[in-house]
């Protein structure tokens, strides 16, 4: 069971002490069936993407067996074509709420098993999800456009989805790399995926009309920058150039404009990728300006706030809030392998063509 000398890398001023990381993961635990599910919360749905966020979390917290029960219930539970089902009601295989396929959320398994990788050392757990890494990579590259971009799903009876989502495609960046370096760990070189992380990085830093209109979202503001496919110069300004629309101080970061409502998991993602680009001051001012959603018994997190009501809504504890803040403040507070995912340290870099520069 998690102490708080397990936690105690997860400490940071006015966000967490140890006993509150630790009561925070053991809200996460609480949560996960005896089968490594990990819905939102008991009665909710469970899906692959915010799964393998608190997943991630665990491993972060130094619950690596519970971590691996997680990619392990999403290895079992694979669909024959490398996908999963966009919901499973609380985390039951056999109970699917949406069968609708998310390429994001497949591909972000890759993102997942590579932290664990990074956590543990164990070549074992690799070689294990190695096959189901591979099924989910090559499901999600089946819906990539000629312009690079992803398409954004698989509908319940098959047909693709051709139009893209930025926020998702930019996750799907971050996945793919995740996948090469598996790939490249294992020494089983992928060229395709190679070419194909290329051309989805020229796609979106390059063309915005690729992808469908979601400007309103805070996630297509800051998501091209957390997922590694905008660096540099060109990244501190865009998030320079959304920060007035979407910064709430001392409440958050908004979901969507012009909605007076912030939300936790966005604002710790933001946190995440102002971390990215070396602004630890801001990010830590983000985490500590969200601190009035955490529910102090359970440890874990609202998922929002309606600020011109004063009301949380909706009335929800979710596992990936309170797993995007742990990993959030594990960034900051050094976390080898959190810090390896998410800055690119150990990711393969110079994948895109040659006339758009390289991915950092």
């Amino acid at each position: 069971m998690t102490s708080p000398e397990r936690t105690e890398h997860l400490v940071l001023p006015g966000v967490l002490t140890a006993d509150q990381a630790t009561r925070t993961v053991r809200g996460i635990l609480a949560v996960q069936r005896e089968d490594g599910a990990i819905p939102w919360f008991r009665g909710h749905h469970l899906d692959p993407w915010d799964h393998t966020e608190a997943a991630m979390a665990l491993d972060a917290a130094g619950e690596h067996a519970a971590a691996a029960r997680a990619y392990d219930w999403l290895a079992r539970h694979q669909n024959p074509d490398g996908s999963w089902y966009a919901a499973y009601a609380d985390g039951d295989p056999h109970d699917v709420a949406d069968r609708g396929r998310e390429t994001n959320f497949c591909a972000y398994i890759a993102v997942g098993v590579w932290h664990h990788y990074l956590s543990t050392g164990d070549d074992t757990f690799l070689d294990r999800l190695w096959p189901t890494v591979v099924a989910a990579v090559e499901f999600v590259l089946e819906l990539q456009q000629p312009g690079g971009q992803i398409g954004w799903k698989r509908e319940p009876d098959g047909a693709p989805v051709d139009e893209a989502l930025l926020t998702g495609s930019s996750s799907i960046h971050q996945a793919l790399r995740c996948a090469l370096a598996i790939a490249e760990q294992r020494e089983e070189p992928q060229p395709d995926w190679e070419l194909s992380t290329g051309a989805l990085a020229h796609a979106i830093r390059s063309h915005p009309e690729r992808f469908l209109d979601k400007d309103r979202y805070s996630m297509d503001w800051y998501y091209p920058v957390l997922g590694g496919a905008l660096t540099g110069a060109e990244a501190k300004s865009r998030m320079e150039d959304g920060w007035d629309r979407f910064v709430v101080p001392d409440l958050g970061v908004r979901c969507v404009i012009p909605n007076n409502w912030v939300t936790g998991g966005e604002s710790a993602e933001l946190a995440l990728a102002l971390w990215v680009l070396g602004e630890s001051d801001r990010a830590l001012e983000i985490l500590q300006s969200i601190q009035h959603l955490r529910d102090p018994e359970s440890g874990l997190y609202w998922t929002g706030y309606v600020f011109d009501d004063k009301a949380i809504w909706p009335e929800e504890l979710t596992t990936w809030t309170a797993g995007s803040l742990l990993l959030a403040v594990a960034a900051l507070g050094g976390d080898e392998a959190t810090c390896a995912v998410f800055s690119g340290e150990r990711l393969p870099v110079g994948l895109a063509p040659e006339c758009c520069g390289t991915a950092q």
